[in-house]
């Protein structure tokens, strides 16, 4: 099974830039789709973004378009997320996971194997 370690989270100010990555190891990530998923307090987590493993599909939630772009660099076992124009409404814990099944699957976060811990980002206004 894959292990899936994310980092990068911080406090931004609203209009600032961070850089998530998702650290993989146990199996080799290009076995994968990674997604990106947040949940806020008090909502349901969401999808933001996946990426097939091949990496030549993508995918965002409407909110992130044009905003966030995801990569994901399988030499390096990593997925990265890079999140630009940050508003007060992107302030959750990201997480990273994990799907060996079809792409189709993406949106939901059941069809997810693995998990990481997920890492705070806090943007303010």
């Amino acid at each position: 099974q894959v292990q899936l370690v994310e980092s990068g989270g911080g406090l931004v100010q609203a209009g600032g830039s961070l850089r998530l990555s998702c650290a993989a190891s146990g199996r080799p990530v290009n076995e994968y789709n990674i997604g990106w998923f947040r949940q806020a307090p008090g909502k349901e987590r969401e999808f933001v973004t996946a990426i097939n493993w091949g990496g030549t599909m993508t995918d965002y939630t409407d909110s992130v378009k044009g905003r966030f772009t995801i990569s994901r660099d399988n030499a390096k076992n990593t997925v990265s997320l890079e999140m630009n124009s940050l508003k007060p409404e992107d302030t959750a814990v990201y997480y990273c996971a994990a799907d060996a099944g079809p792409w189709s699957g993406r949106w939901d976060h059941q069809k997810y194997d693995y998990w990481g811990q997920g890492t705070q980002v806090t943007v303010s206004s």
